[in-house]
């Protein structure tokens, strides 16, 4: 038994059908960081910018993990300062800062790495920031995280979105007893759980 797009779907809300998301490889990622973020990115063969950089220019560098604070929570809390940063700007400002705030949120959550940086490989997918809704984020973020739990067997940490993991056990493994459901509601299930 292995998580499947239906359970990303119904745990996460993200979409599994759609455009495939992929990555793409430069030579160096100077330049489209700098077009699209306004930022520089660590070294010249680095795909990785700062997570504090991207923070403190969004104005949410104090949005860390409150105790007792849910992934959910952490998220809303998070996106709730951001658009109240980004509500007074206009035009290509605000473009730049939401391709900003969603590079945090796909490098950090949905293509996580490990450590403090934020990868910027699927920076060329939010150019168009029109299309961002079109592609399978959800299917994305099932493949990462496949991908890391087979080289995570070989080190010490998980990379990816771990609490999809956490409530598909949940749900799929009840007699580990774990998880506390806050509410009971339709989609997205990770909603339900209050992780600690």
């Amino acid at each position: 038994m292995v998580p499947t797009l239906e359970d990303v779907v119904r745990i996460t809300g993200l979409r599994v059908d759609g455009q495939a998301v992929t990555g793409t490889t430069y030579t160096s990622y100077q330049e489209p960081v700098k077009r699209l973020l306004g930022l520089e990115v660590r070294g010249e063969r680095s795909s990785l910018v700062q997570r504090t950089a991207l923070q403190a220019i969004l104005g949410v560098a104090s949005a860390r993990r409150q105790t007792g604070e849910g992934q959910a929570e952490h998220m809303e809390r998070m996106t709730d300062d951001a658009r109240a940063a980004m509500a007074e700007e206009e035009g290509e400002a605000a473009d730049r800062d939401l391709r900003r705030f969603l590079t945090l949120v796909i490098g950090k959550l949905i293509l996580g790495t490990k450590g403090d940086p934020v990868g910027c490989r699927c920076l060329p997918l939010l150019e168009d920031l029109s299309s961002v809704g079109n592609y399978a984020w959800g299917a994305a973020l099932l493949a990462h995280l496949f991908d890391s739990l087979g080289t995570s067997s070989r080190e010490t940490g998980v990379t990816g979105f771990f609490p999809l993991l956490q409530v598909w056990a949940y749900y799929h493994l009840p007699s580990l007893g774990c998880g506390v459901a806050r509410r009971r509601s339709t989609v997205p299930l990770l909603q339900h759980w209050r992780f600690c």
